[in-house]
């Protein structure tokens, strides 16, 4: 008797881990696919839009998808340690901005471009990858791959993966040279720069 309640307990906290589990990818792919959502509706209004239109619709909803501290601080590594809060707070900021103006730049345009859900897989860590593909009529489809991990009690992108190449990857491997070599205004001017060059295109 006593096996068989034990039986069931176990069945029924396997079923009870597997539906927090699918709760966890489940609640990160709505997050990625609302965001998707919006990139898409600015598309196709983005040449009415502009680049200044194109940035505040997407402000929001990159606020809203993003963890915007946390890639800051993996985008300088160890260094984000020795610099002072009004140094993080700023470069968080300025951060923030390049991260929707490359959005604004990028996807400027609509030419019945999609946004396809894969899968989702979960991490060692406890995060979640959702792949998907952005589909492109008259070129090759992109694999985008974002990866999210817990803010409180949501799922937020710290890191978008396209087509193998880490977007967090690359610019760490550029700001944290520039923050040894040339020091935090340098590093602030240099991203500005970015952020002025994306308006003008």
């Amino acid at each position: 008797m006593f096996l068989g309640v034990s039986s069931v307990f176990a069945a029924t906290s396997s079923e009870v881990e597997e539906r927090s589990e699918a709760g966890k990818t489940s609640s990160a792919k709505n997050v990625v696919l609302a965001f998707q959502d919006e990139l898409i509706a600015v598309m196709q209004q983005g040449e009415v839009l502009g680049f200044k239109g194109r940035y505040d619709k997407l402000e929001m909803a990159i606020i809203k998808s993003h963890d915007l501290t946390k890639i800051a601080r993996i985008v300088v590594g160890k260094e984000w340690k020795n610099l002072s809060n009004e140094q993080k707070s700023t470069l968080t900021d300025v951060f923030s901005r390049l991260s929707v103006s490359a959005y604004a730049y990028n996807f400027k345009a609509f030419s019945g471009e999609s946004f396809d859900y894969v899968s989702a897989d979960e991490t060692a860590r406890g995060g979640v990858i959702i792949h998907t593909v952005f589909v492109l009529p008259d070129d090759k489809d992109v694999k985008f791959d974002y990866m999210l991990t817990r803010k409180g009690d949501n799922w937020r992108i710290i890191n978008i993966i396209a087509n193998g190449v880490s977007d967090l990857a690359l610019k760490r491997s550029e700001y944290t040279s520039v923050l040894k070599r040339q020091g935090f205004e340098a590093l602030i001017a240099k991203i500005n720069e970015k952020i002025d060059n994306y308006a003008k295109q």
